[in-house]
């Protein structure tokens, strides 16, 4: 089973957008997009190596602060660096920490989404003290080694066992957790990520697809990446709040999964959001934006 599977959002939002760019440590030239009003929120979305588009507006949380979407390198308005060894998520610490430093931040509240916040807790090892709050949201597991096994998968996937679509994809799962898929297998497992599998859902997928540098995904987790041991150690150090939000019936980060992670944190609370698979935030905007508001209040 994949994790870390994102795509582009198809909300608007209903603030203006403004592309900036700034440079990172080696020359490369990053792009992030500031949209919303009110204190900065950086904002790491996964794929892995995705470029922002997909997180839209998080579902209106621009009405609480001003968000500050990352384009990693190689993805959206980010230019491709010449080292694309640079695409190794351990490798891209330095990229958030040179955004930081852009934004003359002396301490950052960031968010990562799937993938994006392996790299958010990989910075968070390196740079505690620049850390104000972290938000996780259905946080993808890699960096810090938190097993989901295939029962838990299938025991979630069950919630959705009256839907229409439910036999054709979870034998496409039980294919997967067998370890005998293919990318078709993978693709009909994809209802399971919402929470409503419509057209707008398929939309989202289906978008989302050209979005993604595939070349830069593959070396983002490559190794050397992760060292979770040291990570784990590292979060157990940190003392700022953490919210590690879950969908209910995400298959990608199951709610005890995401409980684990929040769990290797000393200040951190977990939440769980009904009815949400993999993007909250289109599932149910508002409950979303309640929840993640409140905290990063």
């Amino acid at each position: 089973m994949t994790a870390d599977s994102t795509a582009t959002a198809t909300t608007a939002a209903t603030a203006t957008t403004a592309t900036s760019s700034f440079t990172a440590p080696d020359g490369t030239r990053l792009a992030y997009h500031a949209l919303g009003e009110g204190p900065p929120l950086i904002c790491l979305p996964g794929g892995p190596m995705q470029d922002s588009a997909y997180l839209g507006d998080l579902g209106g949380l621009t009405a609480h602060r001003r968000l500050i979407l990352l384009d990693p390198r190689g993805t959206g308005d980010s230019a491709v660096p010449q080292d694309t060894g640079s695409y190794r998520c351990d490798r891209l610490v330095d990229d958030v920490e040179a955004l930081r430093v852009h934004l003359g931040l002396d301490r950052a509240d960031l968010l990562g989404h799937s993938a994006g916040t392996n790299l958010a807790v990989l910075y968070v090892a390196r740079h505690p003290e620049r850390v104000g709050r972290l938000a996780l949201i259905t946080p993808s597991v890699r960096a810090v080694d938190v097993p989901v096994t295939g029962d838990t998968r299938r025991g979630t996937a069950l919630l959705r066992e009256g839907e229409p679509w439910f036999p054709a994809a979870f034998a496409a799962l039980e294919a997967v957790v067998a370890g005998k898929g293919d990318a078709g297998t993978f693709r009909a497992v994809d209802p399971f990520f919402y929470g409503r599998w419509d057209d707008a859902a398929r939309a989202h997928r289906d978008a989302g697809e050209a979005r993604r540098n595939a070349e830069a995904g593959e070396v983002f987790g490559s190794e050397g990446a992760f060292d979770p041991a040291a990570t784990r150690a590292a979060l157990a150090r940190f003392t700022a709040p953490v919210l590690v939000l879950a969908g209910e019936v995400d298959l990608n980060t199951p709610p005890s999964a995401a409980a684990e992670v929040a769990g290797l944190f000393p200040r951190a609370e977990s939440a769980v959001q009904p009815g949400a698979g993999h993007f909250p935030w289109l599932d149910d905007p508002a409950r979303f934006v309640s929840t993640v508001a409140a905290f990063l209040r």
